[in-house]
């Protein structure tokens, strides 16, 4: 049997907790103006201290499983993707499962960082390929407000970040007419490791010629922060970006032009607005959110289609374009009809 994946159902969460960039001018030593013109945001929702990470994703999840119309028990498999895990270990894969009351389905973690959604959905699409699977469920999500610096010190990577879950259901499913029926097309992954330290989280970590994985050095150096080389990773992204979009288009005979929407990784709207200079795409076909919520990692881009499907903006039949870049360096890209 020759079957595809389709994107059942989507549903999305965010914390009730807003901060304007307003609330951080005093707390970083900055400005909203600053941020606005360097990264496009305006606010980011952050959570209050009883949350966790697969707290988020279980409520992007239970949206996801009404808009797909299925019960949890239908659920054959569940992959997470997140850098912020409630523990280290076991993966927050297991944690949802608990909280969601299942048992004995497989769950694993994807930590491919800000490519971690489009690389989750690429793998959950092979199982429902080859009909291991019908329904697995893809997540997205991440804290990243307990882990950042909120001091002036960490005013260039604490500005960019928010907290947010994003899910789908993925279905199998049988092409009847690939021009109106919902599957995945294609999806490209990458990596270059050299580029492992421009955008990187030091400690804790078993890199370090010591003998435990943090230490009073590494906290006073703040090395348990994210730090990140802006103009590298700018100047990859936008490259990367255009470039697995073009080759993807390219396996599946589509032109730019054929495609209905882009929803792109929001990581910063220069970044984004760049990518659409580079490849032509008109302004009014890119969904972006990364204003409302900031960069939520490997939750963007279901958040962003969760928040497209409400808008309006994205509607069964039309044809999208996804793509992310972010640590690794990792990047993807995939095209699919929703």
């Amino acid at each position: 049997m020759n079957y595809k994946s389709r994107i059942a159902g989507v549903g999305g969460y965010v914390p009730e907790n807003v901060f304007k960039n307003t609330d951080l001018e005093k707390m970083l030593d900055t400005s909203d103006e600053w941020i606005v013109q360097r990264t496009g945001i305006e606010q980011r929702h952050w959570v209050s201290k009883e949350q966790s990470t697969s707290d988020l994703a279980l409520k992007a999840t239970e949206e996801a499983l009404a808009d797909a119309g299925i019960d949890k028990s239908e659920i054959d498999m569940i992959v997470f993707a997140t850098l912020s895990p409630d523990h280290d270990f076991p993966g927050a894969g297991c944690f949802l499962q608990a909280k969601l009351g299942l048992s004995n389905i497989p769950a694993f973690d994807i930590r491919q960082q800000c490519s971690g959604f489009i690389y989750a959905m690429s793998m959950a699409d092979q199982y429902l390929r080859c009909g291991t699977y019908k329904n697995i469920l893809v997540i997205g999500a991440e804290i990243h407000s307990k882990g950042l610096d909120k001091t002036p010190n960490g005013r260039g990577v604490s500005v960019l970040f928010g907290d947010g879950a994003g899910a789908v259901i993925l279905q199998r499913t049988e092409v009847k007419d690939p021009s109106k029926d919902g599957h995945i097309l294609v999806s490209h992954l990458h990596a270059d490791g050299k580029y492992a330290k421009e955008l990187w989280l030091p400690a804790p970590g078993t890199g370090f010629p010591v003998d435990s994985r943090i230490n009073e050095q590494m906290l006073a150096e703040g090395a348990h922060y994210a730090s990140m080389n802006g103009k590298t990773v700018f100047v990859h992204a936008t490259k990367r970006m255009a470039e697995t979009l073009l080759n993807s288009c390219k396996e599946v005979g589509v032109e730019l032009s054929d495609i209905d929407l882009f929803l792109f990784h929001q990581a910063n709207l220069r970044i984004n607005s760049k990518v659409a200079e580079i490849l032509g795409i008109p302004e009014e076909k890119v969904f972006n959110t990364i204003q409302k919520y900031g960069n939520t990692t490997a939750a963007t881009i279901p958040l962003g289609m969760r928040d497209a499907v409400k808008a309006g903006a994205l509607k069964r039949g039309m044809l999208v374009a996804s793509a992310a870049f972010g640590s690794g360096f990792t990047w993807g890209s995939s095209i699919y009809r929703y």
